[in-house]
């Protein structure tokens, strides 16, 4: 009998790794996918081994998700993200009925039954003015990291409103708000609730129920936590590691489709 059910979830910004066994999670990591994701794939792999001290022949499956699953080389199978997010929020929240996911170049919505199975999503995947890629743009331009971003968002006293729809041009409009001596916590703020609307313009096309669970990377980041739950005017809840919602859900489908 096999031990141990691994999942990989190869993102275009980050890539991760969990491993299951019949007790839970028994590891987990997270690294830049960087220019060559083959090369990040194995090294998880080969470092999660390490670690563990696992051996290879008590690995019942290895199924891989996200935009590189179709190139990690040892992959048994390879699952679309929508369902791996969806069945790895159910392992921690199988009361969630919607997914909120904005990872580096995309955002998810997703609506889920009581079993984590998938009954409707939208995806934006073609605008990355609504992902973490436009709070990577903010964060430079203000030359500050993007972990502070949500911690100076609570101090904001001004309201601002962004008009700009493409990070291009936001770009452009966040220059030009500095220029105006707009502080730092006010444009901040004004790009979190940019991010948000389009979340909820997203979220709408579908009739999307409540609870709702926020993960990807950008789900770290409290100010954006709290706008979108303002905006939707409804409690979101986060899990402890945001990221790896969508490798789990390929271990879990490892290990369910093994037994």
């Amino acid at each position: 009998m096999k031990k141990y059910f691994i999942g990989i979830d190869l993102g275009s910004r980050t890539s991760k790794i969990v491993i299951l066994n019949s007790s839970g999670i028994v590891y987990s990591d997270v690294l830049d996918t960087g220019i060559n994701p083959k090369i990040t794939s194995k090294k998880l792999f080969e470092q999660a081994l390490k670690e563990t001290e696992i051996k290879r022949s008590d690995i019942g499956k290895i199924y891989s998700t996200g935009y590189g699953r179709n190139i990690v080389p040892f992959s048994d199978k390879r699952i679309s993200e929508i369902s791996c997010h969806a069945k790895g929020v159910n392992f921690f929240f199988p009361k969630a009925r919607t997914i909120i996911d904005i990872g580096g170049q995309d955002s998810k919505m997703i609506m889920v039954n009581d079993s984590g199975k998938v009954q409707d999503f939208v995806m934006n995947d073609r605008c990355a003015a609504g992902t973490g890629r436009f709070l990577e743009v903010t964060a430079n331009i203000l030359e500050c990291t993007v972990d502070e971003l949500g911690k100076l968002s609570f101090d904001s006293q001004e309201k601002i409103d962004m008009n700009s729809t493409c990070v291009v041009f936001a770009e452009s409009e966040i220059v030009g708000l500095i220029a105006q001596g707009k502080k730092k916590e006010d444009i901040i703020n004004a790009v979190h609730l940019s991010v948000a609307k389009r979340v909820k313009n997203l979220i709408s096309q579908m009739h999307w129920q409540k609870p709702v669970v926020f993960t990807g990377g950008v789900a770290n980041n409290t100010g954006m936590k709290q706008v979108i739950s303002e905006i939707l005017n409804t409690d979101i809840a986060v899990p402890q590691n945001p990221f790896l919602t969508g490798a789990l859900g390929a271990a879990i489908f490892a290990k369910e489709l093994y037994l």
